[in-house]
């Protein structure tokens, strides 16, 4: 009996918000789980000599895709049929001038209107109508790309990277993303069954400021309502580890695709698609962004994975990145100047500071 009370204790214990996420290191703030890697970090910098070793790894990809790259111009660097139909444009756009960038490329809604500088799914927004895209107006104070929704079923994180001079590379991580969702009863609405979630949970009140409509709507029995369209982890979907389907024929086809992309060599590509078969023959999918040198092996934040495997995991792409730098170093690519580094890193803040004014 006090064993079986002290599991209900436990169960419920997880239960609560707070508890989930100290005990569950995939809801772990950044800062939190990175602080021991910050510390390899510090020795692969010393091995390169260079605290921004990283720029090198993908010379046309600013400061190597670490942080603050423009995501406009990494498109510019992918060939044109594995990217969606996608425009930049200021802040001070009009709805007028998306609209009619709508009607000259024959898009119809749904578009995504997303930060050209942004991660963590900070302002990307799936776009239903004229007054989504004026509300979206509202907020954003920075350059935005609109893209073509792709409505492909399966969206994943696929983690490639190659050594100079070598033309096979490797997928290291592949990422399946479950997209927040609820399966009706036809009796119950979305935010009982999401309250009912403890996952979701987690996310709940930002979907009901975010997604008013959708809170008080009864799917029928066995209906799926997509709460969140973004596949973000910090928007509540599940990231899941499939990195056991990177075949050699995928991996054929990441090879051909990569070499297509001028100076890249390490990085994930997040992407939409119809089936592994086709994802592997090359067709039927499209590339939502590349991400380069501070990308993230997404597979480690499967729910129940240990923590020591996920530090083993986000260590190993450290180190392959450094070796990539070295060797790109070694061949004439030149790392990022400390002082100019600096700069840079002020000039990311500085547009953080702008973000965090809206």
């Amino acid at each position: 009996m006090r064993q079986s009370g002290w599991r209900q204790f436990k169960r419920k214990l997880f239960e609560v918000p707070f508890f989930m996420k100290l005990f569950h290191w995939e809801f772990w703030p950044f800062n939190v789980f990175y602080f021991p890697v910050f510390i390899y970090y510090a020795f692969l910098s010393a091995k390169a000599r260079s605290v921004f070793f990283f720029s090198a790894a993908n010379p046309t990809i600013e400061l190597g895709g670490m942080l603050g790259e423009s995501k406009g111009d990494i498109f510019k660097l992918i060939p044109e049929k594995y990217v969606p139909t996608t425009r930049r444009f200021p802040p001070s756009s009009s709805a007028k001038d998306i609209t009619t960038w709508m009607e000259a490329t024959r898009l119809n809604y749904p578009i995504l209107l997303k930060p050209d500088i942004g991660e963590r799914g900070w302002m990307v927004k799936k776009i239903d109508s004229l007054t989504d895209i004026e509300q979206y107006l509202k907020s954003i104070k920075v350059d935005f790309l609109a893209q073509a929704y792709v409505s492909y079923p399966i969206e994943l994180g696929l983690f490639y990277y190659r050594f100079p001079g070598i033309a096979k590379g490797r997928i290291s991580s592949i990422t399946r993303k479950g997209l927040m969702a609820v399966t009706g009863d036809g009796k119950t609405t979305a935010r009982s069954l999401l309250t009912s979630n403890l996952r979701a949970r987690l996310y709940i009140k930002d979907f009901e400021e975010k997604y008013p409509e959708k809170m008080d709507m009864v799917p029928g029995k066995g209906e799926t309502i997509e709460v969140e369209p973004i596949g973000n982890h910090c928007r509540g979907t599940t990231f899941l580890d499939d990195t056991g389907l990177a075949t050699e024929a995928l991996e054929a086809t990441f090879d051909e695709i990569a070499a297509s992309i001028p100076g890249f060599h390490f990085g994930r590509f997040d992407l939409r698609c119809q089936s592994y078969e086709d994802l592997e023959k090359g067709i039927n999918f499209k590339i939502l962004e590349l991400n380069g040198a501070g990308a993230e092996p997404g597979h480690i934040y499967q729910p129940g994975r240990s923590i020591w495997k996920g530090y083993r995991d986000v260590l190993h792409h450290l180190n392959v990145l450094c070796n990539i730098a070295i060797q790109n170093h070694r061949l004439g690519v030149p790392y990022t100047p400390f002082k100019e580094g600096l700069r840079f890193i002020k000039k990311v803040k500085a547009y953080n500071r702008l973000k965090e004014s809206e």
